[in-house]
């Protein structure tokens, strides 16, 4: 069968779909990555054939404008006036996605979909091939759950305003999705009653470990929670003799990144760390990555490490806690691995992890990356490192979730 992979957002939003490549491809499947460019040598390095989605989506978000959303924060006319700057760019992106989308699914004539939230045209798509398109989302409260709101929302207000919030956003989405068809090279005639049906009974698969998120007993059947899957990341990769003498040098180490997510003073949140870190002497790897953070031109400090790029499945077993943004991957690998974690939200989906890894005692509840400060960052440091209680829960849920051995369930929803 031929798998078209569809995705848009953050390196973190591709992982779970190369993941669930690897799964097709050692089974003998044909897959296509449909990604932003910026994410080609992710699908190229697993050996996957690669269409391009185009720069501007990644292009956007690191805009001074994107750095301000994706920056943390409450709601301010600063940020409210970088949300409309962002909406206007976001749906001339989004026109020319939707255009792309078509295009390669009449060129390559997929037997599947499998597409985040993100991605218009597969649900359009699906309204003629039904039951042949499939939702991934990595992130709970897509759908209805009793007791919490809409991810967006990150709340529970209760029953009935919960089930309000899902409303509003599958309206929010029917708009936007009714909207893009008029941008198709092929338009079709299709209702609003066509789209519904096929936005709401599409298979939805959340690849969210059950340990973390039990499915709802009342869900509809096409809806399945199937675990985390995770791809070996450390293709094309090596540790150099530096990395390897700090860990061999150091106990109790700890991990600190802000992965895929950008913010506005990423100089002065380093500076918050470091401070922290020499002050209490904490041997720490520091992770730069997309310059969430940044290494100081004169810091050689014995106590830091720091990386540009390094794979979380091969770091995150040697050390004791990690420090990062909360997306849902990093999240599941560091559990995974027994860490002691503490998040530092920035947007949407990643406050729903600070809550969940508070409640399930695997480490403190963080704080908005924006307000973040020497004072409050510090407690919650030597909290996470000196309370036994984060690491003990933590390997018990990594144990779990190890144990959990979901892929060929996985596998059987995808090609059935």
């Amino acid at each position: 069968m031929k798998f078209l992979l569809c995705s848009i957002g953050t390196r973190g939003d591709m992982e779970p779909f190369l993941a669930i490549g690897e799964i097709l491809k050692e089974r003998g499947h044909q897959v296509l990555c449909l990604f932003p460019e910026q994410f080609r040598d992710l699908a190229e390095d697993s050996d996957f054939k690669f269409a391009s989605l185009g720069e501007e989506f990644i292009h956007m978000l690191e805009s001074p404008e994107g750095k301000i959303v994706m920056g943390g924060g409450s709601f301010n006319f600063k940020k409210l006036n970088s949300y409309r700057k962002l909406i206007s760019v976001q749906s001339n992106v989004q026109k020319k996605m939707v255009v792309i989308q078509e295009k390669i699914v009449a060129e390559e004539q997929p037997d599947r979909i499998i597409f985040n939230g993100k991605c218009i045209y597969p649900v359009v798509w699906s309204v003629t091939n039904m039951d042949k398109a499939i939702l991934i989302s990595p992130v709970p409260y897509l759908h209805y759950v009793k007791d919490h709101a809409h991810v967006m929302f990150n709340k529970n207000l209760g029953p009935f305003l919960n089930k309000l919030t899902y409303k509003l956003a599958n309206y929010g989405l029917l708009k936007t999705i009714s909207g893009s068809l008029k941008q198709l090279e092929n338009p079709e005639q299709i209702s609003p009653k066509q789209l519904r049906k096929a936005l709401f009974t599409n298979r939805a698969i959340y690849t969210v470990s059950p340990t973390l998120f039990s499915r709802p007993s009342y869900w509809e059947d096409h809806l399945k929670v199937l675990g985390y899957h995770e791809r070996s990341k450390s293709i094309n990769w090596e540790p150099d003799e530096a990395l390897l003498q700090f860990l061999k040098s150091h106990d109790k180490i700890l991990f600190i990144t802000f992965g895929s997510m950008i913010n506005t003073d990423p100089k002065g949140k380093t500076d918050i760390i470091l401070r922290i870190i020499k002050k209490h002497r904490i041997p720490t790897i520091i992770n730069t990555a997309a310059g969430g953070l940044v290494r100081p031109p004169e810091d050689h400090c014995e106590l830091i490490h720091w990386v540009k790029r390094i794979p979380y499945d091969w770091i995150l077993p040697k050390i004791y806690g990690a420090v990062h943004h909360g997306g849902s991957g990093t999240t599941h690998t560091a559990l995974k691995n027994g860490c002691a974690i503490l998040i530092i939200p920035h947007i949407i989906d990643q406050y729903v992890w600070n809550k969940m890894i508070h409640e399930k005692g695997a480490g403190p509840l963080g704080i908005d990356v924006s307000k973040i400060n020497i004072q409050n960052l510090e407690s919650l440091v030597l909290d996470l490192l000196s309370n036994p209680d984060y690491k003990k829960r933590a390997e018990e849920l990594g144990h779990q979730i190890s144990s959990e051995k979901l892929e060929e369930s996985m596998y059987k929803q995808l090609i059935n």
